[in-house]
């Protein structure tokens, strides 16, 4: 099932499982239990190809149809890996996606590459990319056509021929989408283009991975490992958080079914595209490397920054997703939203991912013994983007900013003493700040090495203007092992300073036993916030602390709309019609400040009746970390129900919906008169 708002018929999105928002809960995300003849030790082809998840590019993300995808594109980036260190770091397959083909196939029945797009037709290019060392892919549909609009031809009927063509002109890589299938089985039309392909190489000599992207939705893990080598489990990504998200948690529990030669396929690559921060890019690159999946970049490398290319290119991230063991990372824990992730790899050593899905600073805790190490006096424990190295007693833990991921890479190394001791940096409580109003905040700076930390200092910094003194020591001769420098700094903020997040900056410097120096650095995020003014107001009327939706942004006074801003429609719950209110997508989470000054949130929620929308929903209030109340299921066949909950006293509170479980993914949810007495 599509998404009703998805741009062409070509894209859908698949809203998170029930694991989506019950992390919140304390939940942790659950397993799936695989039949032992569909796991992990599932022979695959064994024709030797993808025996570690395939990298390489593709240009859908970036460009779909648009005039910019052409043979220059394709060429500049074939150039572009070699230039940029891209193909020394792994990335081989340079891929077209949909669109490179005219509408209609020739008097033979043959496909016809687009003469505007690919002058020199598809053989020429694949050429030129092996020239460079690189390999081709292309795309059709298991289908009679493919999924972009204009309908160009799909391979359904044609299978051995069109394989044939591939094979002809180079190509190594074939996506094979699900698009007008005409109701034939799955497993019949991909298998059918196994056989193609498997026919086509014997001719030709020339093997072709093979991608399967039929969404998940006949449960390809199920019987694909000697179909395919790889296999998408979910629709289709786009550029923002929720989605990143939605997907990551319907992709971890199938780990059982990858490993070399068949894997998880969770859709390419959104890092540069520009709907994430930098932060929320890195996690996205990290999570896909632990959960050992395919590394296809979907941004146009031409214009691609160096924050972009530094991600893609951190070869000890793409070490991890490349090892050859093939497990793909399994979930460790996920409570409150502090996720452990990890992956065995084939030396012994564990990737750990500390993935924190909230909006604000979180510590997030594991042991070695946790993730699967065996009994050591101490380890070593590797940062994968800080490119340092330490020595920990057991504990792996650390303070990750909001939508970030610390991933490390931790060994039983009986050489952990040369290393100096992992010294973990926090802070104390949340850092919400009114104007002019002195706050206390409290860093922390704990030894988890098995030598102690010598000579340590420790130091906290704001943005021009704020006041930032302490009002404890900030330096310790030594701290041993599980000891901590607690400091208490009383911040002050400039009056008239604009509400929303500020960085603060943590810092600590300390010696190692042997005298090495090391300097660790914390990025935190303040938010300076307002207190809501006396009385009740409409909470579309105020500024939110965070606001996460499963699809698009949350919108004021209208539903959720399309992908983009502004794009809703007047919120319409049951056919009544409300003026003001908040729409979302599950899965969502808008917090407010309420400085322990308000009483009662009270609003009229249900399901949207935009066009299309339908699935079952949860409303839910939280006060300072605590469901206050629930609405149970709602259906879209419902009307508003009205909901209370009584939040006096707390700091913070949060508006969430949930999708009830269902995966849909059209489950547009309305907070209708959402309002705040105070």
């Amino acid at each position: 099932m599509r998404h009703p708002h998805t741009r062409t018929t070509r894209r859908r999105v698949v809203g998170a499982l029930t694991a989506g928002l019950l992390c919140a809960a304390g939940l942790a995300t659950p397993s799936l239990a695989a039949p032992a003849h569909d796991r992990a030790s599932a022979p695959g082809l064994a024709d030797g190809l993808a025996l570690t998840p395939p990298m390489g590019f593709n240009n859908w993300n970036s460009t779909h149809c648009s005039a910019d995808f052409d043979e220059s594109m394709v060429k500049g980036i074939a150039d572009l890996f070699v230039a940029k260190g891209l193909k020394d770091a792994g990335y081989q397959y340079v891929n077209l996606d949909d669109c490179w083909a005219l509408p209609r196939r020739d008097a033979d029945g043959k496909l016809v590459p687009d003469p505007a797009r690919f002058p020199n037709g598809i053989k020429a290019v694949a050429d030129y990319v092996h020239s460079k060392g690189l390999k081709l892919g292309i795309y059709t549909s298991a289908g009679t056509k493919t999924c972009n609009s204009a309908g160009f031809p799909g391979a359904l009927g044609h299978e051995y021929s069109d394989a044939q063509q591939f094979a002809d002109w180079g190509v190594d890589y074939l996506k094979y989408d699900n698009c007008n299938n005409q109701g034939v089985d799955a497993k019949q039309r991909y298998t059918t283009m196994r056989d193609a392909l498997k026919a086509a190489s014997r001719q030709t000599g020339r093997p072709i991975v093979y991608s399967i992207c039929e969404w998940g939705e006949n449960k390809p893990w199920e019987w694909a490992s000697d179909v395919g080598h790889l296999w998408r489990t979910t629709g289709d990504i786009s550029d923002n958080w929720g989605s990143m998200l939605s997907i990551l948690k319907q992709n971890l529990p199938l780990a059982p079914y990858a490993g070399p030669g068949h894997w998880n396929d969770p859709d390419m690559l959104e890092v540069g595209n520009g709907g994430m921060t930098d932060t929320e890019y890195r996690s996205h690159f990290s999570l896909w490397s632990v959960m050992a999946a395919p590394l296809l970049i979907g941004t146009d490398l031409r214009k691609a920054s160096p924050a972009t290319f530094g991600i893609l290119d951190n070869k000890e991230v793409i070490a991890v997703d490349q090892d050859p063991l093939g497990k793909q990372g399994t979930v460790v824990s996920s409570a409150g939203g502090r996720w452990v992730i990890a992956k065995e790899m084939k030396d012994g050593s564990r990737a750990v991912a500390l993935f924190n899905e909230s909006g604000t600073a979180q510590r997030i805790a594991t042991t070695a013994a946790a993730v699967g190490l065996p009994g050591a006096p101490a380890y070593t424990l590797r940062d994968l983007w800080q490119h340092s190295g330490y020595n920990t007693a057991g504990t792996v833990a650390a303070t990750v900013p909001a939508h970030g991921t610390v991933l490390l890479r931790v060994s039983a190394d009986p050489h952990w003493a040369a290393r100096p001791p992992a010294v973990e940096l926090g802070l104390d409580g949340s850092p919400l700040l009114e104007a002019a109003t002195p706050s206390t905040l409290t860093s922390t700076v704990t030894d988890l090495g098995r030598t102690s930390a010598r000579r340590v200092s420790v130091s906290l910094t704001g943005p021009d203007g704020w006041t930032v003194r302490p009002a404890s020591p900030t330096t310790a001769a030594a701290l041993a092992t599980g000891r901590t420098l607690r400091t208490a700094w009383q911040v002050t903020v400039p009056p008239g300073t604009p509400t929303g997040p500020h960085g603060l900056t943590l810092r600590t410097s300390y010696r190692s036993p042997a005298g090495e120096r090391v300097t660790s650095i914390l990025p935190l995020t303040a938010s300076v916030v307002v207190r809501p003014p006396a009385g009740t107001s409409y909470l579309s009327d105020l500024a939110w602390l965070s606001a996460t939706s499963g699809w698009g942004p949350v919108e004021r006074d209208t539903s959720n709309g399309e992908s983009a801003a502004g794009d809703g429609h007047p919120i319409t719950i049951g056919g009544a019609v409300y003026a003001k209110g908040l729409g979302a997508h599950a899965p969502s989470d808008v917090s407010f400040y309420t400085g322990k000054a308000c009483t009662k949130v009270t609003a009229d929620v249900g399901l949207d009746d935009e066009k299309g929308a339908k699935g079952t929903v949860t409303f839910e209030i939280w006060a300072d970390g605590t469901r206050v109340t629930s609405t149970g299921v709602l259906t879209n066949a419902m009307p508003a129900r009205p909901l209370t909950a009584d939040v006096t006293g707390a700091q913070v509170v949060h508006l969430v919906v949930t999708d009830a479980g269902d995966g849909n993914d059209s489950d547009h949810a309305d907070w209708a008169n959402a309002s705040l007495g105070c």
